[in-house]
């Protein structure tokens, strides 16, 4: 997986945010009223997305807006309009979230058998006044990625697994000065472009439109613009931007003298993180010590369920859901122990959709989170997973967690797998980050420029396959809420039966020259469609 952890697009991911794709022919079969995309025909989108649209595109319906959305809007208003959902659980497994965010504090799972601030574990549970949830990760918020503890530890795995590992540190370690420079270079570009279009503009937080309208004969403010342009697209502000930079090049220089494998960050937590057992540790603050660390988990949130239709930022997916926080992956690589009691404790407050937007490629303790998402089967809970932006194919490389020990045989039916579509129908649509395979990746869905809630009352765009699957999280937590008798099973067959399928040729991992049928990319060929899959489970229901 990538380093800036957990699973959302590196911001030095180049994302390709214009250009028109092929076009498309949109047919609706009789029987079902479920759509379908074949060949291409010259049909396609003639106007650029609008701010608005871009901030719901993931809504949006592909056959009327020409967008590979998820026709939200056009279930709500056809399909949902004058019904009335049960209440539905869905764990957030992350970073943590912003429980006091406006768009958030409405949405927030409650823990009914506890009483707040008595420092008594009143449900008998384990866990003191979990009133919101609970932080495995108490007062950390950086980790050591799982290869650099294999190699602390090599007890941890098999002689083979060891080497692997240290023969991906190795390899970090060679390119550590190559990324250092050019992180260096891109933060003094960053810094004296930036500079220059804020002096000629006259205000030091600007738009991209903003600067898209500067017209000059300067060479060096066109120079600058440019540059701009660019850094604005990967869809931070500024200021994140140079921080997120200057992240990466201090972790070239750990890698570089060493101090990459030097510190403990458990310690503090207190537990011992290779026994499963060891079961009394974390706190109830799901935020965490520092609310800058938990961007990621309050995105992921407000994807699934930020508050619909109140002018206030985007709107959530799901109407009807309370958002459970298990706070349990740092900045850096979650460790199984965490996510594997994460999910049981998710499953045991009543999740009935648990998102899980992180991976990695080494898990020592793998049969752990194996017997978390049997136990989550069992207790009927979907269990929907990030794939992964390292632009693989993980049918070979490692992904965890998985649902197969071998890559194909699944040992749960209730585990569904996400890859992150591009913004633009056409060649295009797979996100160039993304993660695939034919075996290993169930389903695709929106995942570029998604914009959602972030800490302190704000909203970003992101990206990434960690925004892939909470917006599929968001659909499954619909089909529980108007459809309850349908089983976790059977969720997972509607999100995958019911997605439009895509059957022209892609561009993969953002490589010109590799062009795939869609079909070949994923199990089901599709991508997530809300209004195919209410369809579909209104069916399934009778």
């Amino acid at each position: 997986m990538n380093t800036i952890k957990p699973i959302y697009i590196s911001t030095f991911a180049f994302l390709a945010l214009v250009g028109c794709g092929a076009a498309k022919q949109v047919s609706s079969a009789s029987t079902s009223n479920l759509v379908t995309i074949s060949a291409p025909l010259n049909v396609k989108k003639k106007a650029a997305l609008t701010e608005n649209d871009l901030k719901r595109w993931s809504h949006l319906d592909i056959v009327t807006d020409t967008i590979p959305g998820m026709s939200v809007d056009r279930a709500y208003a056809e399909l949902l309009k004058g019904k009335k959902g049960v209440p539905v659980i869905v764990g957030i497994v992350d970073s943590g979230v912003d429980i006091e965010h406006e768009d958030l504090k409405s949405v927030l799972w409650t823990n009914a058998k506890e009483i707040a601030g008595n420092g008594i574990d009143d449900d008998k549970n384990g866990y003191i006044d979990d009133i919101h949830g609970w932080n495995f990760l108490g007062d950390i918020t950086k980790e050591n990625l799982e290869y650099e503890r294999i190699i602390k530890d090599k007890s941890l795995v098999d002689e083979k697994t060891y080497l692997e590992a240290k023969a991906l540190n190795d390899k970090k370690v060679d390119d550590a000065a190559m990324i250092k420079a050019r992180s260096t270079e891109m933060i003094e570009s960053l810094t004296s472009s930036d500079a220059a279009v804020a002096k000629h503009l006259g205000k030091t937080i600007y738009t991209a439109e903003e600067v898209k309208a500067i017209d000059t004969q300067d060479q060096n403010l066109l120079k600058s613009k440019a540059t701009m342009l660019q850094m604005l697209g990967y869809g931070l502000p500024v200021a994140e931007l140079k921080v997120a930079v200057q992240k990466q090049k201090d972790a070239q220089d750990a890698l570089l003298n060493g101090d990459n494998l030097k510190t403990d960050y458990r310690k503090v937590v207190g537990d011992n993180p290779n026994d499963i057992n060891d079961t009394k540790y974390g706190n109830n603050n799901v935020m965490g010590p520092d609310k800058n660390e938990i961007l990621h988990g309050t995105h992921v949130a407000g994807i699934v369920a930020q508050s619909r239709n109140n002018s206030l930022g985007g709107d959530g997916v799901a109407n009807n859901v309370q958002i459970l926080t298990v706070r349990a992956v740092p900045d850096g690589d979650e460790y199984d122990k965490d996510i594997a009691l994460g999910i049981r404790y998710a499953v045991d407050n009543g999740a009935k959709v648990i998102n899980g937007s992180f991976g990695k490629s080494f898990s020592p303790h793998r049969q752990w989170v194996y017997d978390a998402l049997k136990y989550a089967e069992k207790k009927d809970v979907l269990f929907v997973h990030a794939a992964g932006n390292d632009a693989k194919d993980i049918d070979f490389a490692e992904n965890f967690p998985n649902d197969s020990e071998d890559k194909v045989k699944e040992f749960s039916d209730n585990v569904i797998t996400i890859g992150a579509l591009n913004f633009e129908y056409g060649d295009k649509v797979v996100a160039r980050f993304s993660n695939i395979g034919k075996l290993n990746v169930d389903v695709f869905a929106p995942g570029v420029k998604i914009y959602a809630t972030t800490p302190n009352n704000e909203y970003q765009y992101l990206q990434g396959t960690s925004m892939a699957a909470p917006n599929t999280a968001g659909v499954a937590a619909l089909i529980r809420s108007y459809y309850p008798k349908l089983s976790a099973k059977q969720v997972k067959q509607i999100l995958m039966e019911s997605g439009v399928a895509i059957t022209t040729e892609v561009v993969v991992g953002g490589k010109a020259a590799d062009k795939r049928s869609f079909s070949t990319l994923s199990k089901s060929g599709k991508i997530v469609n809300a209004y195919n899959a209410l369809l579909m489970a209104e069916k399934m229901s009778k």
